[in-house]
């Protein structure tokens, strides 16, 4: 009996150690697969960004001299600092004129005509903007970016390999472990007798050593497009959707305002907060762009809106839940922040400092419950034109 539990007992170890192993296997494809795709969605947020800098740098100097030597340094600069466009080709009224980064790398000849090479490696995103430079006609830009960073996709391979490496390693060292441990208990067995004094104690022994052990699922995270306790976004989705929003903001140029709203003087538990959650669905329209923020907050994205817009906005939404919610300890409690595109070239992580920057000065100020964290866009564009002219 004895034997049978050191056994099961063995048997029980090696179970949960294959399972760690296959935990680890799983785990570092997982990672790997994830990174690459958030790495792709990066690179290409990124070269969104810079292609759009270098159009409106192209226009400024192309308004001076288009193709002078001034407007072909400028452009070559330009191209040089960036991190993820290879090349640019910018088509004139009477001749096509090349911007590489390697020369023979991104572009091909053919017929006399330069076209970007089809290529592993080369993003397919088509970046083309037309050019509305002094009385030129059929002048437009257009650039091809590098997929991905493969100094980065290295870095992370690397570390996937490590973790498969760490999986088999543990793998053989358990097996070995158990297979010394199996023949040790056999030759123990071997060279006892048995004896019928010898089998009393094992009678004693508890059979709760002979319990399966459990293997729990500690997984936890967003499942589904909405959070079960509000009915709006998960929070772990606003930087990927307000990235996604602001590069098609920025392409249609158009505005785009970002709330972040602070119930917490308000709703003292979920109930009450999934019945705000509903009032600002109400109000905004759009599920879609909602989502929890912290504990009683929610972030809106409302696209299309600018600042004079959005600020009236978040006035009329703060007299509806005074309304809403008169019996509340302090219905005028609520706190926003408030902060828009306004026609500048910026990522989620930007929009968002700014937004939690205008909340948090709200929280501190007992007499207003908007704060509207405005840019300025004339000293963003000198930043801008500074910084190319320093590259230069």
């Amino acid at each position: 009996m004895v034997t049978q539990s050191k056994n099961r007992k063995i048997s029980s170890v090696g179970a949960v150690i294959a399972a760690i192993c296959i935990v680890i296997y799983l785990g570092a494809l997982v990672q790997a697969a994830v990174r690459f795709y958030l790495s792709l969605e990066e690179r290409r947020v990124t070269a969104e960004n810079e292609f759009n800098a270098i159009v409106e740098l192209a226009l400024a100097d192309g308004r001076r001299g288009f193709m002078d030597e001034q407007f072909i340094e400028t452009m070559n600069n330009a191209l040089a600092l960036t991190i993820s466009l290879e090349a640019l080709i910018i088509s004139g009224p009477d001749n096509d004129y090349v911007f590489e980064r390697q020369k023979g790398y991104a572009v091909s000849w053919v017929n006399d005509s330069p076209r970007f090479i089809d290529k592993w490696g080369l993003s397919n995103k088509n970046y083309y903007r037309p050019l509305q430079i002094n009385d030129l006609r059929n002048v437009n830009i257009k650039a091809v970016a590098r997929a991905f960073d493969y100094n980065e996709f290295s870095k992370f391979l690397k570390e996937t390999i490590l973790l498969i490496l760490i999986g088999f390693s543990i793998a053989f060292f358990a097996i070995l472990l158990l297979f010394l441990t199996g023949k040790q208990t056999a030759s123990a067995n071997d060279d006892k007798a048995p004896d019928s004094a010898d089998a009393v104690p094992a009678q004693d022994l508890h059979d709760d050593i002979e319990d399966d052990i459990e293997i729990e699922d500690t997984e936890s995270g967003p499942k589904g497009l909405y959070s079960a306790r509000s009915n709006i976004g998960w929070e772990e989705y606003i930087k990927d959707r307000l990235d996604s929003e602001l590069h098609r903001c920025s392409s249609t140029e158009k505005d785009l305002t970002l709330m972040l709203m602070d119930f917490a003087g308000i709703t003292n538990n979920d109930t009450m907060y999934r019945q705000a959650a509903e009032e600002a669905v109400a109000f905004f329209t759009s599920r879609d762009l909602l989502f929890e923020y912290g504990k009683y907050g929610i972030c809106v994205i409302l696209t299309g809106v600018s600042h004079d817009t959005g600020f009236p906005k978040a006035e009329k939404f703060c007299q509806r839940i005074s309304q809403k919610f008169p019996g509340s300890k302090n219905a005028s409690s609520l706190r926003i922040g408030i902060s828009s595109r306004a026609g500048r070239l910026l990522n989620a992580d930007k929009l968002m400092f700014e937004v939690m920057e205008a909340l948090d000065r709200a929280k501190k100020d007992p007499e207003s419950q908007i704060i509207a964290y405005k840019s300025n866009l004339d000293r963003y564009r000198a930043f801008i034109a500074s910084r190319t002219q320093k590259a230069q």
